[in-house]
């Protein structure tokens, strides 16, 4: 058996331990929320940055305006200069109702990413004493934001993000979407980023992200990350790099978001992201697209060629090992996030698809110094 066997069935099991743990530990919004006095509720500012959003937002708002919370709420919609009829169904969706502000955006100033100046200007208007920054496309149950505010509020926390239930239909987004929620239930133990105050242990997702708002404030907002790709990941490290603390539940079917709906969709907004979600280097990238050929690809190629080669020491019981905890793993996380268990059979080819999206993220770094998405060009920088 050759050290790449080892090493790479000593990373499924370690993999496997993490899943297990968080299968167990990871809060579930909806599940360990207790009713909290009608004192204690705090009133809310919804923040949503629209650009180019006409299929989603009429429904995202229609939901939101639809919360049960019992204390006062307001949402603020921005129109980031939409290409299509985003400020139509923004308005009919409104309706007049005095909940719902829109605001027109201002023009990017330079050394910004849209979606940060964005949200820094939402957050400027805020009257809430908890900012939630969520997306157009993000769907609400009636009682998310109570859930929401109520875990928040029990646990004590600073700063909030939940990973909202995604929701796959076509098979690029069956392969791949799912792919996120593997990362974040197999490589990051929750209970690090909920007990331990180093910010290595910081973990966020956009969709769905909320601050109390002197924190958001004294972290320095998203003025202090104005360049950053992954925004979320960024601020939630400088929430505990202050001292402050973080935590995060999985949406369980109460937040709800589909992110694409076709390859072409599923191919650019990973690759927008991904690089820098491997601090902007891509000597990490290709590093991590080799790990994930050697765990996930490379026992399928020695359990067939062990019956044309001649046999090696292990063979079959190793790569077979092999296969079965990355099946194993890759079905718990499914199982947990609430996407299809049998789409785990595909895993290989899932693999294969993120090479081909980190490939696209390497040609923009290196053929326009960034990614591109939704008709603005954006600069390559680390977090």
């Amino acid at each position: 058996m050759n050290l790449i066997s080892v090493f790479g069935l000593v990373c499924l099991v370690v993999i496997t331990m993490i899943c297990i743990l968080n299968t167990i530990t990871f809060p579930r919004l909806g599940r360990l929320h207790r009713m909290i006095l009608l004192s204690s509720y705090p009133s809310v500012s919804l923040l949503i940055p629209a650009r180019n959003e006409e299929e989603n937002i009429y429904l995202t708002l229609q939901a939101l305006l639809k919360q049960d919370y019992a204390g006062e709420y307001e949402i603020i919609v921005l129109d980031d200069f939409s290409e299509d009829n985003t400020i139509y169904e923004i308005k009919r969706a409104a309706q007049n109702d005095p909940r719902i502000r829109i605001i027109t955006g201002m023009p990017l100033p330079s050394g910004w990413i849209g979606k940060n100046w964005a949200c820094h200007q939402l957050a400027g208007l805020a009257r809430g004493e908890i900012l939630v920054f969520t997306d157009a496309g993000v769907l609400w149950k009636p009682t998310a934001l109570s859930n929401l505010i109520g875990v928040m509020n029990d646990a004590g926390m600073d700063g909030y993000t939940v990973w909202p239930t995604q929701e796959a239909v076509s098979w690029p987004e069956r392969l791949v979407v799912p792919m996120m929620m593997y990362a974040v239930m197999s490589y990051l133990p929750e209970l690090c980023v909920r007990f331990i105050p180093w910010p290595i242990f910081s973990a966020a997702n956009g969709q769905c992200l909320a601050f109390r708002k002197e924190v958001y404030w004294q972290i320095g907002g998203h003025e202090g990350i104005k360049n950053a790709v992954i925004e979320d990941v960024r601020l939630a490290w400088k929430t505990k790099a202050n001292g402050f603390r973080l935590g995060m539940a999985l949406g369980e079917c109460q937040i709800s978001n589909r992110m694409y709906s076709n390859w072409q969709e599923v191919r650019d907004g990973f690759a927008k992201n991904i690089l820098a979600g491997h601090g902007g280097h891509p000597f990490f990238l290709i590093l991590s697209a080799l790990f994930h050929w050697m765990i996930f690809i490379y026992p399928y190629l020695w359990a067939m060629a062990g019956w044309f080669l001649p046999q090696s020491a292990g063979w079959p019981e190793v790569p077979f090992a092999m296969i079965l905890l990355g099946l194993g793993v890759r079905a718990l996380s499914a199982a947990a996030t609430k996407h299809r268990v049998t789409d785990v059979l595909a895993m290989p080819v899932s693999v294969i698809m993120m090479t081909i999206i980190s490939a696209q993220s390497l040609w923009w770094h290196f053929r326009f110094g960034g990614p591109r998405w939704k008709g603005r060009q954006i600069q390559d920088c680390a977090l």
